[in-house]
């Protein structure tokens, strides 16, 4: 795959290339392309990943990050019961217990820190990737153009310090 990717930058039909994985090893491996420039994975305050950001930053990678309002359950308007439509991704049983179910048990611990300065759980969800690595780029969902205009907001009040990561790492016991 990488070859046929360095191929496609030398016939110029592209300039650069990423690969959307969880694997750490997979994503070494792709990684030694030349042209290749991101690892896509997923990313929030509560599913950390160390070892991805790491091999960005090691090797200069960004680091594209699904999943960093975990699929809406950081934006506080879930319960664990709540029910989607039949045709939400969020509606099977992997989404419910990967990013559901984890989130929720976890959120009310750090719920104060994500909120302080006046930021929105999803704001400060967001400032916690910032705050993770200069490396990170989020790509949250949206439906609606205040959900648009919350997610820009963030971008002003900027990453969470790092006195406030190290508490969030303390109550997440990592």
């Amino acid at each position: 795959m990488v070859e046929l990717l360095e191929s496609l930058v030398s016939e110029g039909k592209i300039r650069y290339y990423g690969w959307s994985t969880d694997s750490v090893e997979g994503a070494r491996l792709f990684a030694q392309g030349k042209h290749c420039v991101a690892i896509q994975h997923d990313l929030n305050v509560i599913l950390d990943a160390p070892e991805i950001l790491k091999l960005c930053e090691e090797l200069n990678l960004a680091s594209v990050n699904r999943s960093p309002l975990a699929r809406g359950a950081l934006s506080g308007k879930y319960a664990k019961g709540t029910a989607f439509p039949q045709n939400d991704v969020r509606n099977d049983e992997w989404s419910r217990d990967h990013f559901f179910a984890p989130t929720l048990d976890r959120l009310d611990a750090i719920r104060e820190i994500l909120t302080s300065d006046g930021r929105t759980l999803v704001q400060g969800a967001l400032a916690w990737i910032w705050g993770r690595s200069e490396k990170t780029i989020p790509i949250p969902g949206f439906k609606t153009i205040a959900q648009v205009e919350e997610n820009a907001k963030a971008m002003e009040l900027g990453p969470l310090t790092s006195e406030q990561m190290q508490e969030i790492d303390a109550l997440l016991e990592r």
